[in-house]
């Protein structure tokens, strides 16, 4: 059985960092402690900080600057992206589309979505046929560019990742190479807009709270502070990723996955002071999903008398379908 965090460890005011060096550097001790400490932290909040995560300080500047300039544009330029038949998973996605599961009003944000890239040549998956393709604004191509580049880095790293958290569960280190093998991974630019007091909608927020949907989530450092996390004594605690990290979480499928045992922590994004209520913030996440076949049916070795079975059978991709329609993205 997987241990788990216990109600005496100290509850945190930040989340622990660690160095994915440590992991890849080919020292068996220090891979130990990085997975047993990564384990540990997802276990009892859900989030790490993590340093040496592959995006360089120049990939950063130049992801920001380019998706500044697109929801910066005119919203005729912007509304040109937007994809009504893709339920959300492809192109520019305006205010007020999104509400957060069990809320009533719509988060105050519009954002643009960047998934999977076709092969140039066919490779035989089949799995390309479940994909939209992307689409990108022709008038500014430094957001491909630099979108696609965050996406694999981000990949890539979310691979690795995935694979310390295997070893974790005690499961062979490559368990989930098959399953996110070109999987239907997100990578979301965020646009919080600016809010004015009179014309917002009573409890709105930019974001509410929520949790994701996917196996994990890489979060490069936002351009302003609002992020918050629910802490198991219900406090809600500020995170901001210090400029060499990223901020990782788990999410509700990799939370089924381990019949929570690893914690996909409820997180929001609040809005600013009045004095910063006429700025933006943008954040740009890389929400990581398994192909859709894959079974979240829970690892027999987190079930036991103490921990029995709180989730029901289903696949990744039957699980994403029925969040799609609480979010508002899908029909029915």
């Amino acid at each position: 059985m997987i241990p788990e965090a216990t109600q005496t460890e100290p509850l945190l005011n930040e989340i622990p960092s660690l160095d994915l060096a440590d992991f890849i550097a080919g020292d068996p001790d220090r891979k130990a402690r990085f997975v047993r400490a990564l384990g540990t932290a997802l276990n009892n909040i859900g989030f790490v900080a993590i340093k040496n995560h592959g995006l360089t300080a120049e990939i950063q500047r130049n992801l920001y600057e380019s998706i500044q300039r697109f929801f910066f544009s005119p919203d005729e330029l912007k509304r040109k992206y937007d994809l009504p038949d893709v339920a959300g998973q492809r192109g520019y996605i305006g205010k007020g589309r999104e509400t957060a599961k069990g809320n009533k009003v719509a988060d105050l944000k519009e954002f643009y979505h960047v998934g999977q890239p076709h092969p140039a040549t066919d490779d035989g998956d089949p799995i390309w046929a479940e994909y939209p393709r992307n689409v990108f604004p022709k008038e500014l191509p430094d957001f491909e560019t630099y979108t696609l580049e965050t996406y694999r880095t981000f990949e890539q790293t979310g691979k690795t990742l995935l694979r310390a958290i295997a070893l974790y569960l005690e499961l062979p280190e490559g368990y989930f190479e098959d399953k996110v093998r070109h999987g239907n991974s997100i990578l979301r630019a965020l646009h919080y807009f600016p809010l004015n007091p009179e014309t917002t909608p009573d409890g709105a927020v930019r974001a509410a709270a929520h949790g994701d949907i996917n196996l994990i989530t890489l979060l490069m450092g936002a351009s302003a502070e609002g992020l918050e996390v629910l802490r198991r004594d219900g406090q809600w605690i500020g995170i901001t990723a210090l400029p060499d990290q990223i901020i990782v979480n788990v999410g509700d499928m990799l939370d089924r996955l381990t019949n929570h045992k690893l914690k996909s922590t409820i997180h929001q994004v609040v809005n600013p002071p009045r004095e910063k209520l006429g700025t933006s913030r943008f954040s740009v996440p890389f929400f990581m999903h398994p192909r859709s076949e894959m079974d979240l049916t829970c690892l027999e070795n987190c079930i036991d008398a103490q921990h029995p079975k709180i989730y029901t059978d289903m696949t990744a991709g039957e699980f994403l379908d029925e969040r799609l329609v609480e979010l508002g993205l899908k029909k029915k």
